[in-house]
């Protein structure tokens, strides 16, 4: 009998099997967060544009998928490479697609070299997921209007740019999570840094046709089929438990859990705070849909509550939860309200991530003010040391700044070069014709 060869058996114990799982369940929660995305884009674009719509943002996740794969691993990962007093070139040297560290077998690496590699393989593929999720985020607020041919070599730009972002501002030891910035999700890096780059696309790309008619009240959101919107909503908050839970760190054999930013929390309150930001953004949601008669509170609702409490889902506690989340949808109204008196068509990233994300960042930099955190399990001195920071207003409105800042600046950079390159808007004809029709000869079928 051939025994296998195991050389460093640590790196497959019954342990590491089980943070694997934890990370594989991540990363299954990614794909059902991208089918209940789709579902919402099937219930909301134009019926002509349905299939083009939903099959754009499908190639654009895996672009982003494939680009983060490259190289976006070894961008986030540099900053536990630089703690330990290696390079950002030594971390994308192991950790590109034909890297020593991806293309290893867990038990073949000595854990001196590498510990728990299989984990961090398994979390490569959860963060190429989240890259693609990005992209697909980033669609919504371009459907319609944005050739594919640009919005594809966009995806390429937004999946380096967010893996930039997230080595600053995501993990334990980045240079502004080091220093006391909290984000606990990566409202930063997936939420406002694609709202960024929506604002200058869309003031760029213009409102979609007929959007703003007289006939048409223009708070409306006229989706086409609201049934799929609410059952792709539904889809996500089943999903999204999943990969929250793959924000943690996991020390020590009996399963002590610490956030990613490695401040003390647990699964338990993580997840019941992930439930009282919804309850609290749907109550007000609902509350504000009722009075306004505008059905597009009763999912903008929940949504804009989660949002809020993303980034800190690791320090509230649940009733401090769903007071945050309650006034979120507040916040994505105003921002949507103002959005439409100046006749720019975006209602989603805009609203939702720049409003009610931001809120929720500058929320956790008031009410947890103080809270330990930053640096690594087990360090005890020096730059890097166990929850040597505290969170702070002031760093939470400096990575705000940052994150916006960087698809603003990325957006600009890239819309100038598209319209001298591709072009950005789609033609007259494609948008009258649908595009469904006008790319695949697709024709919808009338109704008996």
């Amino acid at each position: 009998m051939i025994e296998p060869a195991i050389t460093f058996p640590t790196q497959v114990s019954l342990s590491s099997l089980v943070h694997s799982l934890i990370y594989i369940l991540g990363a299954a929660g990614m794909i059902f967060l991208l089918f209940g995305l789709l579902l919402i884009d099937a219930g909301t674009v134009k019926k002509q544009n349905a299939f083009t719509s939903g099959v754009e943002k499908l190639v654009g996740f895996f672009i982003g998928f494939g680009t983060y794969l490259l190289i976006g691993f070894g961008l986030w990962l540099a900053q536990y490479y630089i703690m330990r007093g290696d390079s950002l070139v030594d971390s994308i040297s192991d950790w590109w697609l034909g890297g020593a560290m991806t293309n290893s077998l867990a038990q073949a690496i000595d854990p001196a070299r590498f510990s728990h590699l299989n984990e961090y393989q398994i979390f490569l593929f959860f963060l190429a997921c989240t890259a693609g999720i990005i992209n697909v985020l980033l669609h919504f607020a371009i459907s319609e209007r944005m050739k594919a041919s640009a919005y594809y070599l966009t995806c390429i730009v937004a999946a380096l740019g967010s893996s930039l972002l997230s080595w600053w501002t995501w993990g334990s030891v980045g240079p502004l999570t080091n220093s006391g910035y909290h984000d606990f999700f990566g409202v930063g890096f997936v939420y406002l840094f694609p709202a960024g780059m929506a604002m200058v696309m869309v003031a760029k790309l213009g409102p979609r046709p007929g959007i703003f008619s007289e006939a048409k009240k223009p708070h409306l959101s006229h989706y086409s089929n609201p049934v799929f919107a609410t059952i792709g909503t539904v889809m996500i908050f089943a999903a999204l438990p999943m990969v929250i839970i793959s924000c943690l760190f996991f020390f020590e054999t009996s399963g002590f859990a610490v956030s990613v930013t490695m401040a003390d929390t647990s699964i338990g309150l993580v997840l019941n705070n992930y439930g009282a930001a919804w309850l609290g953004g749907m109550l007000s949601g609902t509350l504000m849909a009722y009075i306004k008669r505008n059905y597009n509170y009763l999912l903008l609702g929940p949504f804009a509550g989660y949002v809020s409490g993303a980034a800190g889902f690791d320090v509230y506690l649940p009733w401090q939860m769903i007071l945050v989340a309650m006034f979120a949808p507040v916040i994505a109204a105003l921002v949507d309200t103002s959005l439409r008196r100046y006749r720019i068509d975006e209602a989603k990233l805009i609203p939702l991530f720049a409003g009610a994300g931001s809120y929720g960042l500058i929320m956790v930099g008031i009410m947890h003010s103080g809270t330990p955190r930053s640096g690594y399990y087990g360090v005890f001195d020096g730059d890097f040391a166990f929850q040597h920071a505290i969170v702070s207003l002031p760093m939470q409105f400096l990575g705000i700044v940052i994150c916006l800042g960087m698809g603003i600046a990325i957006a600009t950079i890239l819309v100038w070069t598209l319209e001298r390159t591709t072009g950005i808007r789609l033609s007259k004809s494609a948008t009258n014709e649908g595009l469904d029709y006008h790319y695949w000869k697709i024709t919808q079928q009338s109704e008996n």
